[in-house]
């Protein structure tokens, strides 16, 4: 089976200051895979080069075996922890803007996810709160047709009924044709997603498990080997 993302040796420096150094793994398809770690940990700067927006300063990423460039952004849903929106549209504008933007977006999907969310059309983005705009921001990226999904953060500082709707829907979404990767560090609300999880440390993997296996052989929840890896 082909891997969905594969990156090799990546390494990333701006100036001086190391993000990202030796980091390699590959996602198959038809997994959900948590990047934790906390704040500054290197997760952001991973997303971005997986998502063609970054390069990195050394290594090789690929996506379903095309090299990560303007060649592998078809194949991508990039979520970041801003908003793409503007205040000043609708959300029918937003779902305008998209489907003009990508030619994968399915316009149905988009349409039967704003109504699971609760979302109305014909509300502006500018009066949403946190949780209905990330709402917002999941429909767009997951109502692509991409090979690779990623979500950066997306249920930061987010209420924990907003978060639980936004987990629901992703379970809901998700094409299982596809990887799916979420950066977090608000690991205890979301790891029910997860079949497994990545953890990264001053740019470095520290530790890779299946989160089945995580609970079976070392008896912890990811949230608790979260608080043992970080606490060091």
């Amino acid at each position: 089976m082909d891997s969905v993302l594969r990156l090799e040796h990546i390494g990333k420096k701006y100036g001086s200051k190391v993000a990202l150094r030796d980091v390699s793994f590959e996602i198959e398809p038809g997994r959900i895979v948590g990047l934790l770690g906390t704040n500054g940990s290197g997760k952001s700067t991973l997303m971005k080069i997986a998502a063609g927006l970054v390069q990195p300063t050394e290594g090789e990423a690929s996506v379903c075996g095309t090299p990560v460039g303007t060649n592998s952004k078809g194949l991508v849903s990039f979520m970041p922890d801003r908003p793409l929106t503007e205040p000043w549209m609708r959300v029918r504008d937003a779902v305008a803007f998209y489907r003009d933007f990508y030619a994968d977006f399915d316009s149905a999907k988009a349409n039967d996810m704003l109504q699971f969310l609760k979302l109305d059309l014909g509300e502006r983005i500018s009066t949403l709160s946190k949780g209905m705009n990330e709402r917002l921001q999941l429909t767009l990226a997951l109502s692509r047709a991409a090979r690779l999904y990623l979500l950066d953060e997306p249920i930061g500082g987010v209420d924990p009924v907003a978060r639980g709707k936004i987990l629901d829907a992703i379970l809901e979404f998700y094409d299982e044709n596809s990887s799916l990767i979420v950066s977090t560090h608000l690991v205890k609300d979301i790891e029910r997603i997860f079949d497994e999880v990545i953890f990264i440390r001053d740019g470095q993997i520290v530790m890779r498990e299946e989160v089945e296996g995580l609970r079976m052989t070392a008896g912890k929840s990811v949230d608790e080997m979260f608080k043992e890896v970080y606490a060091e």
